[in-house]
């Protein structure tokens, strides 16, 4: 790509062209070309989950990615995961169980345990401390976080 070259992918469901240059990482993009700045801009490390984005449906750290390397792929962020009409059924069990707290790191936790949920609709406790293992909450010590991905699980939604 040239120092700002169009990038095309699909966000949130639809499709996408932006200028960008080769060195832009994929948060500043979302949040500051894109303006969805539902995904949080947490160590900048990829230490603490809060940007966690999917690509290609798979829980990617958007800190740690550049943004060129999203030609092509799917993208979705917490914003098109909620949707038109209320809140999906991670969201609802993250309000219901109080897995928010400060709410920071919510959004990257939603997103980790949606694609979870895709993979495995009925994962064990053991399974979700796993798949949440990259993404840190400094507020609910985890316990209300992983009883709300399980009762999303169990939701008819």
């Amino acid at each position: 790509m040239s120092a700002d070259a169009l990038l095309r992918f699909r966000l949130n469901g639809h499709p996408e062209e932006v200028r960008c240059e080769d060195a832009r990482i994929l948060l500043d993009l979302l949040r500051d070309d894109l303006q969805l700045t539902g995904t949080k801009r947490g160590c900048d490390l990829g230490t603490c989950g809060c940007c966690t984005v999917l690509v290609d449906g798979r829980p990617t750290l958007s800190c740690l990615t550049l943004a060129r390397l999203v030609e092509g792929r799917t993208i979705t962020t917490i914003e098109g995961l909620t949707p038109p009409k209320g809140l999906s059924a991670v969201q609802k069990a993250f309000v219901e169980h109080g897995a928010t707290q400060c709410g920071f790191c919510t959004p990257g936790f939603v997103v980790t345990a949606t694609a979870l949920l895709g993979e495995n609709a009925r994962p064990t406790r053991a399974e979700i401390g796993q798949a949440i293992s990259g993404n840190l909450c400094r507020c609910t010590g985890y316990i209300k976080i992983v009883d709300a991905i399980e009762a999303a699980s169990r939701s008819p939604d």
